[in-house]
């Protein structure tokens, strides 16, 4: 029997839809990921992207758990001496593009190099509930309901 190795040419790309509203952002940046990768399908060929294409809406929504709102950090470096900087899940969710919080989680769950780089452009992050992709026609899933862990208790 010979090993399966997927053709970028044979690649079926789909396109779904996630609500993010009080959705536990490390658990689903881990659902995307592995969805951008293309790791939950049978055909998984590590060097070819055959990830499916994910839009997230609500990202301004999502709901951190225990002190992470207030407390959690995100460091990024001017280039200067001395340019390290910060600001905090609050400041940004807050601030005027609270999708890179999304952004930035899925970012880092992805392994680094220049496939991760392609098909991280298969990821559509929204602050609103509304997006523009209406024409692929995209699947909802709904994450928050998969397990009572996904979606923070009020």
């Amino acid at each position: 029997m010979k090993t399966f190795s997927q053709k970028p040419a044979e690649v079926e790309k789909k396109w779904i839809v996630i609500d993010a509203e009080g959705v536990v952002p490390g658990r689903l940046a881990s659902f995307v990921a592995n969805r951008l990768r293309g790791k939950h399908k049978p055909t998984f060929t590590p060097h070819v992207d055959d990830g499916d294409s994910v839009i997230i809406i609500n990202a301004g929504k999502v709901a951190f758990t225990g002190n992470k709102y207030t407390q959690k950090k995100y460091y990024w470096h001017t280039g200067y001496p001395g340019g390290i900087k910060e600001r905090t899940a609050k400041a940004l969710l807050e601030g005027r593009f609270p999708e890179r919080v999304m952004q930035k989680a899925v970012e880092r769950m992805m392994p680094g190099g220049p496939l991760s780089r392609r098909q991280m452009k298969n990821l559509y992050v929204y602050a609103g509930a509304e997006h523009k992709h209406e024409a692929q026609q995209p699947v909802a899933i709904d994450f928050a309901s998969a397990s009572p862990k996904n979606k923070k208790a009020q």
